[in-house]
Protein backbone atom coordinates (compact mmCIF):
# COMPACT_ATOMS: atom_id res chain seq x y z
CA UNK A 1 0.00 0.00 0.00
CA UNK A 2 2.85 2.34 0.90
CA UNK A 3 4.59 1.55 -2.40
CA UNK A 4 1.44 2.36 -4.38
CA UNK A 5 1.04 5.69 -2.58
CA UNK A 6 4.69 6.51 -3.22
CA UNK A 7 4.29 5.76 -6.93
CA UNK A 8 1.17 7.98 -7.07
CA UNK A 9 2.99 10.87 -5.35
CA UNK A 10 5.95 10.49 -7.70
CA UNK A 11 3.65 10.51 -10.72
CA UNK A 12 1.83 13.56 -9.38
CA UNK A 13 5.08 15.43 -8.76
CA UNK A 14 6.34 14.67 -12.28
CA UNK A 15 3.02 15.79 -13.76
CA UNK A 16 3.13 19.09 -11.85
CA UNK A 17 6.78 19.59 -12.81
CA UNK A 18 5.94 19.17 -16.51
CA UNK A 19 2.93 21.46 -16.18
CA UNK A 20 4.96 24.23 -14.50
CA UNK A 21 7.70 23.75 -17.09
CA UNK A 22 5.15 24.42 -19.86
CA UNK A 23 3.52 27.27 -17.90
CA UNK A 24 6.26 28.88 -15.78
CA UNK A 25 3.99 31.80 -14.85
CA UNK A 26 1.91 29.39 -12.73
CA UNK A 27 4.84 28.05 -10.72
CA UNK A 28 4.48 30.92 -8.25
CA UNK A 29 1.63 30.28 -5.71
CA UNK A 30 0.71 34.00 -5.73
CA UNK A 31 0.35 33.97 -9.52
CA UNK A 32 -1.72 30.79 -9.39
CA UNK A 33 -4.04 32.45 -6.89
CA UNK A 34 -4.27 35.55 -9.07
CA UNK A 35 -5.10 33.52 -12.18
CA UNK A 36 -7.61 31.50 -10.17
CA UNK A 37 -9.43 34.71 -9.22
CA UNK A 38 -9.39 35.88 -12.85
CA UNK A 39 -10.90 32.60 -14.06
CA UNK A 40 -13.51 32.78 -11.28
CA UNK A 41 -14.53 36.30 -12.26
CA UNK A 42 -14.87 35.37 -15.94
CA UNK A 43 -16.92 32.29 -15.03
CA UNK A 44 -19.25 34.38 -12.84
CA UNK A 45 -19.90 36.72 -15.77
CA UNK A 46 -20.59 33.81 -18.10
CA UNK A 47 -22.92 32.11 -15.56
CA UNK A 48 -25.04 35.23 -14.93
CA UNK A 49 -25.32 36.02 -18.64
CA UNK A 50 -25.54 32.43 -19.88
CA UNK A 51 -28.41 31.42 -17.58
CA UNK A 52 -30.35 34.45 -18.78
CA UNK A 53 -30.09 33.35 -22.40
CA UNK A 54 -30.84 29.70 -21.54
CA UNK A 55 -33.96 30.46 -19.48
CA UNK A 56 -35.39 33.54 -21.21
CA UNK A 57 -37.03 32.52 -24.48
CA UNK A 58 -38.40 36.04 -24.93
CA UNK A 59 -34.88 37.41 -24.98
CA UNK A 60 -33.98 35.01 -27.78
CA UNK A 61 -37.01 36.13 -29.77
CA UNK A 62 -36.16 39.76 -29.14
CA UNK A 63 -32.62 39.07 -30.36
CA UNK A 64 -34.00 37.75 -33.65
CA UNK A 65 -36.17 40.85 -34.11
CA UNK A 66 -33.77 43.44 -32.70
CA UNK A 67 -30.26 42.00 -32.87
CA UNK A 68 -28.68 45.37 -32.08
CA UNK A 69 -30.07 45.26 -28.52
CA UNK A 70 -28.38 41.97 -27.67
CA UNK A 71 -25.29 42.96 -29.64
CA UNK A 72 -24.85 46.08 -27.49
CA UNK A 73 -25.32 44.04 -24.32
CA UNK A 74 -22.75 41.43 -25.38
CA UNK A 75 -20.40 44.20 -26.51
CA UNK A 76 -20.61 45.74 -23.03
CA UNK A 77 -19.86 42.31 -21.54
CA UNK A 78 -16.81 41.92 -23.77
CA UNK A 79 -15.61 45.47 -23.08
CA UNK A 80 -15.92 44.90 -19.32
CA UNK A 81 -13.86 41.71 -19.42
CA UNK A 82 -11.24 43.30 -21.68
CA UNK A 83 -11.01 46.32 -19.38
CA UNK A 84 -10.61 43.99 -16.41
CA UNK A 85 -7.64 42.18 -17.96
CA UNK A 86 -6.10 45.46 -19.13
CA UNK A 87 -6.37 46.87 -15.61
CA UNK A 88 -5.10 43.75 -13.86
CA UNK A 89 -2.18 43.46 -16.27
CA UNK A 90 -1.08 47.10 -16.05
CA UNK A 91 1.56 48.44 -13.71
CA UNK A 92 0.34 50.72 -10.91
CA UNK A 93 3.54 52.76 -11.19
CA UNK A 94 6.42 51.43 -9.11
CA UNK A 95 8.88 53.76 -7.42
CA UNK A 96 11.81 51.62 -8.49
CA UNK A 97 10.92 52.14 -12.19
CA UNK A 98 10.82 55.92 -11.81
CA UNK A 99 14.05 55.89 -9.79
CA UNK A 100 15.74 53.87 -12.53
CA UNK A 101 14.47 56.30 -15.20
CA UNK A 102 15.75 59.32 -13.26
CA UNK A 103 19.14 57.76 -12.59
CA UNK A 104 19.51 56.69 -16.23
CA UNK A 105 18.72 60.21 -17.35
CA UNK A 106 21.26 61.58 -14.91
CA UNK A 107 23.94 59.25 -16.31
CA UNK A 108 23.04 60.16 -19.89
CA UNK A 109 23.21 63.87 -19.09
CA UNK A 110 26.63 63.51 -17.54
CA UNK A 111 27.95 61.61 -20.55
CA UNK A 112 26.55 63.82 -23.27
CA UNK A 113 25.38 67.38 -23.71
CA UNK A 114 21.64 66.99 -24.08
CA UNK A 115 19.20 69.84 -24.70
CA UNK A 116 18.09 71.34 -21.41
CA UNK A 117 14.45 71.49 -22.48
CA UNK A 118 14.15 67.83 -23.39
CA UNK A 119 11.92 65.89 -20.96
CA UNK A 120 13.49 63.27 -18.76
CA UNK A 121 13.24 59.73 -19.98
CA UNK A 122 14.89 56.40 -19.67
CA UNK A 123 17.31 55.17 -22.32
CA UNK A 124 14.54 53.82 -24.50
CA UNK A 125 12.57 57.05 -24.11
CA UNK A 126 9.48 55.25 -22.80
CA UNK A 127 9.23 57.04 -19.44
CA UNK A 128 8.76 60.73 -18.69
CA UNK A 129 9.08 61.97 -15.12
CA UNK A 130 7.37 65.29 -14.40
CA UNK A 131 8.04 67.16 -11.17
CA UNK A 132 5.12 69.42 -10.33
CA UNK A 133 6.20 72.67 -8.75
CA UNK A 134 4.17 75.00 -6.63
CA UNK A 135 3.22 77.19 -9.58
CA UNK A 136 3.67 75.10 -12.68
CA UNK A 137 4.83 71.62 -13.53
CA UNK A 138 8.39 71.21 -14.70
CA UNK A 139 10.13 68.33 -16.41
CA UNK A 140 12.99 66.59 -14.73
CA UNK A 141 16.06 67.27 -16.87
CA UNK A 142 17.14 70.79 -16.35
CA UNK A 143 20.55 72.30 -16.73
CA UNK A 144 21.69 70.39 -13.67
CA UNK A 145 19.88 67.08 -13.21
CA UNK A 146 19.72 65.67 -9.70
CA UNK A 147 20.10 62.22 -8.32
CA UNK A 148 17.01 60.38 -7.16
CA UNK A 149 17.81 60.96 -3.48
CA UNK A 150 18.15 64.73 -3.87
CA UNK A 151 15.08 64.83 -6.09
CA UNK A 152 12.95 63.13 -3.43
CA UNK A 153 14.33 65.17 -0.55
CA UNK A 154 13.50 68.41 -2.41
CA UNK A 155 9.82 67.39 -2.32
CA UNK A 156 9.76 67.36 1.49
CA UNK A 157 10.02 70.35 3.85
CA UNK A 158 13.57 71.47 4.72
CA UNK A 159 15.08 69.53 7.59
CA UNK A 160 13.29 66.26 6.78
CA UNK A 161 15.45 63.26 7.60
CA UNK A 162 16.24 60.96 4.69
CA UNK A 163 15.65 58.04 7.01
CA UNK A 164 12.02 59.04 7.56
CA UNK A 165 11.21 58.83 3.83
CA UNK A 166 13.22 55.68 3.04
CA UNK A 167 11.30 52.42 2.70
CA UNK A 168 12.57 49.87 5.21
CA UNK A 169 11.61 47.01 2.85
CA UNK A 170 12.79 48.25 -0.58
CA UNK A 171 15.52 50.54 0.79
CA UNK A 172 14.53 53.25 -1.72
CA UNK A 173 13.55 56.85 -1.04
CA UNK A 174 9.79 57.29 -1.30
CA UNK A 175 8.40 60.47 -2.83
CA UNK A 176 5.26 61.89 -1.18
CA UNK A 177 2.10 59.78 -1.64
CA UNK A 178 4.09 56.57 -2.27
CA UNK A 179 3.68 53.51 -0.06
CA UNK A 180 5.11 50.02 0.15
CA UNK A 181 2.64 47.25 -0.74
CA UNK A 182 3.32 44.07 1.21
CA UNK A 183 1.40 41.95 -1.30
CA UNK A 184 3.36 43.18 -4.33
CA UNK A 185 6.53 43.72 -2.24
CA UNK A 186 7.16 47.02 -4.04
CA UNK A 187 6.65 50.72 -3.37
CA UNK A 188 3.81 52.19 -5.43
CA UNK A 189 3.37 55.79 -6.55
CA UNK A 190 0.12 57.35 -5.27
CA UNK A 191 -0.78 54.05 -3.64
CA UNK A 192 -4.56 53.63 -3.44
CA UNK A 193 -5.09 50.02 -2.35
CA UNK A 194 -4.21 46.44 -3.24
CA UNK A 195 -7.14 44.93 -5.14
CA UNK A 196 -7.56 41.20 -4.53
CA UNK A 197 -9.72 40.71 -7.63
CA UNK A 198 -7.15 42.40 -9.85
CA UNK A 199 -4.25 40.63 -8.18
CA UNK A 200 -2.27 43.90 -8.18
CA UNK A 201 -2.14 47.36 -6.68
CA UNK A 202 -4.11 50.38 -7.79
CA UNK A 203 -1.79 53.35 -8.10
CA UNK A 204 -0.95 56.37 -10.21
CA UNK A 205 -0.53 54.49 -13.48
CA UNK A 206 -3.69 52.33 -13.43
CA UNK A 207 -6.17 54.23 -11.23
CA UNK A 208 -7.90 55.64 -14.32
CA UNK A 209 -8.16 52.16 -15.85
CA UNK A 210 -9.58 50.87 -12.55
CA UNK A 211 -12.23 53.62 -12.49
CA UNK A 212 -13.35 52.79 -16.03
CA UNK A 213 -13.52 49.10 -15.15
CA UNK A 214 -15.78 49.86 -12.17
CA UNK A 215 -17.95 52.07 -14.39
CA UNK A 216 -18.33 49.37 -17.06
CA UNK A 217 -18.94 46.65 -14.46
CA UNK A 218 -21.64 48.75 -12.81
CA UNK A 219 -23.39 49.40 -16.14
CA UNK A 220 -23.22 45.70 -17.02
CA UNK A 221 -24.69 44.62 -13.67
CA UNK A 222 -27.49 47.20 -13.93
CA UNK A 223 -28.40 46.04 -17.44
CA UNK A 224 -28.28 42.39 -16.39
CA UNK A 225 -30.45 43.12 -13.36
CA UNK A 226 -33.06 44.81 -15.57
CA UNK A 227 -33.13 41.75 -17.85
CA UNK A 228 -33.58 39.48 -14.80
CA UNK A 229 -36.51 41.59 -13.54
CA UNK A 230 -38.13 41.60 -17.00
CA UNK A 231 -37.86 37.80 -17.08
CA UNK A 232 -39.47 37.39 -13.64
CA UNK A 233 -42.29 39.86 -14.44
CA UNK A 234 -43.25 38.06 -17.65
CA UNK A 235 -46.54 36.13 -17.31
CA UNK A 236 -45.26 32.85 -18.66
CA UNK A 237 -45.80 29.45 -17.09
CA UNK A 238 -42.44 27.89 -16.27
CA UNK A 239 -40.98 25.47 -13.70
CA UNK A 240 -40.68 26.88 -10.19
CA UNK A 241 -37.00 25.99 -9.92
CA UNK A 242 -36.17 28.35 -12.77
CA UNK A 243 -37.74 31.23 -10.86
CA UNK A 244 -35.90 30.17 -7.71
CA UNK A 245 -32.54 30.20 -9.50
CA UNK A 246 -33.23 33.57 -11.10
CA UNK A 247 -34.33 35.10 -7.78
CA UNK A 248 -31.18 33.88 -6.02
CA UNK A 249 -28.99 35.24 -8.80
CA UNK A 250 -30.90 38.53 -8.76
CA UNK A 251 -30.29 38.89 -5.01
CA UNK A 252 -26.56 38.33 -5.51
CA UNK A 253 -26.63 40.76 -8.43
CA UNK A 254 -28.42 43.40 -6.35
CA UNK A 255 -25.76 43.17 -3.64
CA UNK A 256 -23.05 43.53 -6.29
CA UNK A 257 -24.80 46.57 -7.81
CA UNK A 258 -25.02 48.33 -4.43
CA UNK A 259 -21.34 47.62 -3.73
CA UNK A 260 -20.23 48.75 -7.20
CA UNK A 261 -22.29 51.94 -7.10
CA UNK A 262 -20.84 52.89 -3.72
CA UNK A 263 -17.34 52.04 -4.94
CA UNK A 264 -17.83 54.10 -8.12
CA UNK A 265 -19.10 57.12 -6.16
CA UNK A 266 -16.27 56.80 -3.64
CA UNK A 267 -13.54 56.70 -6.28
CA UNK A 268 -15.20 59.53 -8.21
CA UNK A 269 -14.96 61.62 -5.03
CA UNK A 270 -11.28 60.66 -4.69
CA UNK A 271 -10.63 61.70 -8.30
CA UNK A 272 -12.35 65.08 -7.92
CA UNK A 273 -10.34 65.87 -4.77
CA UNK A 274 -7.06 64.23 -5.91
CA UNK A 275 -6.90 61.82 -3.00
CA UNK A 276 -6.28 58.10 -2.62
CA UNK A 277 -8.05 55.53 -0.48
CA UNK A 278 -4.94 55.10 1.66
CA UNK A 279 -4.61 58.85 2.25
CA UNK A 280 -8.28 59.19 3.19
CA UNK A 281 -8.45 56.16 5.50
CA UNK A 282 -5.01 56.46 7.13
CA UNK A 283 -4.73 60.24 7.13
CA UNK A 284 -3.92 60.43 10.85
CA UNK A 285 -1.10 57.91 10.43
CA UNK A 286 0.65 59.63 7.51
CA UNK A 287 3.19 62.08 8.97
CA UNK A 288 2.87 64.81 6.31
CA UNK A 289 -0.97 64.73 6.41
CA UNK A 290 -1.40 64.41 10.17
CA UNK A 291 -1.49 68.15 10.92
CA UNK A 292 -3.61 69.15 7.92
CA UNK A 293 -7.34 69.71 8.66
CA UNK A 294 -9.77 67.08 7.42
CA UNK A 295 -11.53 69.37 4.94
CA UNK A 296 -8.29 70.50 3.29
CA UNK A 297 -7.16 68.52 0.25
CA UNK A 298 -3.43 69.30 0.01
CA UNK A 299 -2.85 67.84 -3.47
CA UNK A 300 -6.04 69.10 -5.12
CA UNK A 301 -5.60 71.55 -8.00
CA UNK A 302 -9.28 72.17 -8.61
CA UNK A 303 -11.90 69.84 -10.05
CA UNK A 304 -11.13 70.55 -13.72
CA UNK A 305 -7.36 70.17 -13.34
CA UNK A 306 -7.80 67.03 -11.22
CA UNK A 307 -10.02 65.46 -13.89
CA UNK A 308 -7.61 66.43 -16.67
CA UNK A 309 -4.60 64.95 -14.87
CA UNK A 310 -6.55 61.80 -14.05
CA UNK A 311 -8.06 61.15 -17.49
CA UNK A 312 -5.81 62.81 -20.07
CA UNK A 313 -2.22 62.46 -18.88
CA UNK A 314 -0.42 59.62 -20.66
CA UNK A 315 0.39 56.53 -18.63
CA UNK A 316 4.06 56.82 -19.65
CA UNK A 317 4.34 60.08 -17.68
CA UNK A 318 4.90 59.76 -13.94
CA UNK A 319 3.97 62.85 -11.97
CA UNK A 320 5.79 63.42 -8.68
CA UNK A 321 4.00 65.89 -6.43
CA UNK A 322 5.98 67.76 -3.75
CA UNK A 323 4.33 68.56 -0.46
CA UNK A 324 2.51 71.91 -0.56
CA UNK A 325 4.03 74.81 1.31
CA UNK A 326 2.44 76.40 4.36
CA UNK A 327 1.23 79.30 2.21
CA UNK A 328 -0.47 76.95 -0.26
CA UNK A 329 -2.14 75.04 2.59
CA UNK A 330 -3.38 78.31 4.04
CA UNK A 331 -4.90 79.24 0.67
CA UNK A 332 -6.57 75.82 0.35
Amino acid sequence: MTTVMGICRSFRDRAFARFFHCFPCLSDPARRSSWGLKVTLVMLHLIFVGILFVFDGDLIEKTKKEPWYTALYLLLLLATLVQYFITSGSSPGYVVDVMRAVNETNVIYQKSSMASKQPASSQNGSLNVVIEGSQSGRNFQGSNPSSWTKLVMDMYPPGTSIRSCTCSYCNVEQPPRAKHCHDCDKCVLQFDHHCVWLGSCVGQDNHCKFWWYICEETALCLWTGILYIMYLKANISRPWWKDAIMILLLIALSISIIFLLLLLLFHSYLVLTNQTTYELVRRRRIPYLRRIPERVYPFSKGICRNLYNFCCVRSSIYSLEPLPSSQELEEK
